[in-house]
């Protein structure tokens, strides 16, 4: 009798845990989906400095001292919620470098602040609307000139509004085509708008534009596979074409970031950015020495930044 008591309570202990096991699963479940559907919301970002450095000393082969630091921030917050989808993203880059007696010079400067709101038409696809302001945060120069400036905060700076239907088919890709598109530029430097620069008339400070609009974006960073299981990834490409002037020459922005963590807190990344514009006269410096060839007149050319660095990252 004893025995079957006893058989009796561990069989019913065995049951209750099983039970309490289901209903925290469930109860994690729960909040899960309350998280997804009722709050809707999803947050998350990338903080990482790089740094780099060199040092000779009596070094025959010879070369220079130099030091590099360079940082990235990247944060989103997306809502989602019935048949309502609305994503915001802010990016930030900033980076110098110090090399010999030179000055220090600015390697990367960026302010790029997007928002979206989309309301489903049908599956995957959303009727939506968007708008992008982007911008730096500090003067630019050819170096090792640092009497001239080439650019500023605000100089340029580019305000978009664009509304058209969304693809989204997975949460981690997403093309949105816009035949209706207002695209702005800004050069609020004196100097800079006498000038002309980035495609704004000589004096004027700002020029606008209407055309079509594409972005497509592509991140992820939960891949299944072993090997690429601490990668991340994420490239966007945003092509413009103006209506009223050489609609056949499309603007392009095409960046790309991977990240490799190596540990919690250690990382290595490399980030791409391409960029054509019709309307941006580019001069030619072919000795890499600041100084422009006078017998080549500017005129548009591919724009291309590389920055691999390693160093401190931490996800949130």
């Amino acid at each position: 009798m004893k025995r079957r008591l006893i058989l009796l309570s561990v069989a019913f202990l065995i049951f209750a845990t099983a039970s309490m096991a289901q209903i925290t699963d469930a109860e994690k479940k729960l909040k899960t989906i309350n998280t997804d559907t009722i709050m809707g919301w999803k947050k998350g970002g990338l903080f990482a400095i790089n740094l780099s450095q060199t040092s000779l000393t009596n070094w025959a082969a010879g070369g220079q001292n130099s030091a590099a630091v360079n940082g990235i921030f990247s944060a989103f917050a997306s809502y989602k919620q019935g048949k309502s989808a609305w994503d915001n993203s802010l990016d930030l880059g900033y980076g110098i470098l110090k090399q010999g007696k030179e000055d220090v010079m600015k390697t990367d400067d960026k302010i790029d602040i997007l928002s979206k709101y989309g309301r489903e038409a049908f599956k995957n696809f959303y009727w939506s609307a968007l708008a992008n302001f982007r911008t730096q945060m500090r003067p630019g120069y050819k170096y090792p000139d640092t009497d001239n400036k080439i650019s500023d905060l605000f100089a340029p700076a580019y305000l978009l509004f664009a509304a058209g239907l969304d693809y989204k088919p997975t949460p981690y890709f997403s093309a949105f085509l816009a035949p209706l598109t207002a695209k702005f530029t800004f050069v609020t430097d004196r100097a800079l708008s006498d000038a002309g620069a980035f495609g704004v008339e000589p004096g004027e400070t700002s020029r606008s534009e209407m055309g079509g609009y594409i972005r497509a974006i592509w991140s992820k960073n939960d891949f299944k596979d072993e090997f690429l299981k601490n990668v991340s990834f994420t490239s966007k490409i945003d092509l413009f074409s103006n209506y009223a002037n050489n609609p056949q020459n499309i603007d392009i922005t095409w960046e790309n970031l991977i990240g490799l963590k190596v540990n919690r807190f250690i990382s290595v990344n490399f980030n791409t950015v391409l960029i054509y514009d019709d309307d941006i006269m580019v001069p030619v410096d072919r000795n890499g020495n600041g100084e422009f060839e006078a017998s080549e007149a500017p005129g548009p050319r591919v724009q291309f930044k590389e920055i691999l660095g390693v160093g401190f990252s931490y996800n949130f």
